[in-house]
């Protein structure tokens, strides 16, 4: 919901009921995650994607019907037969998207979830997706890690709810959540949907050289916040590096360290170094693999990567954690100048967080989407769906 977020606040700021269309759950090679939503506004414009345009024609009538009734639908969309493309997932996944009218009166707190999102400061929006009570369903809990605003409907429901999602809170992780009708841990009845907005994952590029500037826009866009570091004030200006976020000077491996002790750092967490001095780059290094981060890259030739892990090694690094180093850095592209380069670094950390092997697709008979290497809110579907 992040990509439509600002237009949903602003809809509704203007005295708007708005339809929003959230994909609450996945299966197969479903185009879009959970989380990926697409708003209808009352002036019949439309904002974001839910796959990729498969089946955004029938969820704009439905978002129309919805704002009319004012009554939420839980409603899933799968593989279309040969004579229905317009309204099924040709790609074979299956999207449940949860579909609802959203206004000032309906959810007050969203412009406050807004401010937070832009602040950075981390908050999830639960949303009753299923329960056997009508009244319940669309109903929002606003929680954040010191605690939830809002109601689902019952006091219980509401701490049972608030404790579940901010783990999912902290990991910035989205899930569907199965409780009783009345929050009951065991049981059946009510699903909801937690959709956390975790900080930016960072990005940490060291090193201030032509490649760094191309490897912090390819992390902008990625979505990383964009910090580039070298001890050289001289090269680390801001105007040399336009897309990052925060330019550093300041020797790498102090940098490192001040972030590890200031708990800015967590598994989202990508580290490239650009240095290719070993001065820089093997105390740098020394901390990175000794902390769990998602990526650590290194840029360097055939003989400095070798050199560096011997300088590693004496340094006290065990196999497993040199094991955790992508030296060289990037996948094999035939990549040459600094742009191309960046695209093969991002390609690389693409591919590790989705397990993907960077094979050309035409090769390949598996599927397209792979299952990503953490815990995933994507699922196979254990049952023949019917088509809608």
């Amino acid at each position: 919901m992040r990509e439509v977020l600002d237009d949903l606040v602003a809809a509704i700021a203007a005295g708007h009921t708005v339809g929003l269309g959230t994909v609450v759950r996945t299966f197969r090679s479903a185009p879009r995650p959970a989380g990926a939503a697409m708003m209808v506004d009352a002036d019949g414009s439309a904002v974001g994607s839910v796959s990729g345009g498969c089946v955004e024609g029938a969820l704009y009538e439905l978002a129309t019907k919805v704002v009319q009734s004012g009554k939420p639908v839980l409603q899933r969309y799968g593989i279309s037969d040969d004579a229905a493309f317009e309204v099924g997932l040709t790609c074979g996944g299956i999207l449940d998207i949860f579909v609802e009218p959203v206004s000032t009166g309906i959810f007050p707190e969203l412009p406050q979830v807004a401010d937070d999102v832009g602040a950075g400061r981390p908050v999830a929006v639960v949303t009753v997706i299923e329960h056997p009570d009508p009244a319940w369903l669309g109903r929002h809990l606003v929680v954040r890690p010191e605690g939830f605003v809002g109601s689902l409907g019952s006091e219980r429901a509401n701490h049972a709810v608030c404790d579940d999602v901010q783990g999912l809170l902290a990991a910035g992780r989205n899930a569907t959540l199965m409780y009783g009708p009345d929050g009951q841990r065991r049981g059946e009845g009510m699903r909801v949907f937690a959709l956390s907005f975790a900080p930016q994952p960072r990005m940490l590029v060291f090193g201030a050289i032509d490649f760094a500037a191309a490897v912090a826009k390819q992390g902008s866009f990625l979505g990383y916040r964009v910090t580039v570091c070298d001890a050289r004030a001289v090269f680390a200006t801001a105007a040399r590096f336009p897309q990052a976020d925060e330019v550093v000077v300041e020797w790498p491996h102090r940098y490192l360290q001040a972030q590890i002790a200031a708990g800015q750092m967590d598994e989202r967490t990508v580290i490239c170094v650009l240095t290719h001095d070993p001065k820089f780059d093997v105390p740098l290094l020394e901390l990175a693999l000794r902390h769990e981060v998602a990526y650590v890259g290194a840029m360097g030739s055939r003989r400095t990567h070798h050199d560096r892990l011997e300088r590693l090694r004496e340094a006290g690094l065990t196999d497993a954690e040199l094991a955790r180093l992508s030296s060289p850095i990037g996948l094999d592209l035939g990549s040459r100048t600094p742009e191309e380069t960046a695209v093969s670094i991002a390609a690389e950390i693409i591919a590790l967080h989705w397990g993907g092997g960077g094979q050309r697709l035409s090769t390949m008979e598996k599927r397209i989407h792979h299952e990503p290497t953490a815990d995933s809110d994507h699922e196979d579907a254990g049952y023949e769906l019917k088509s809608s």
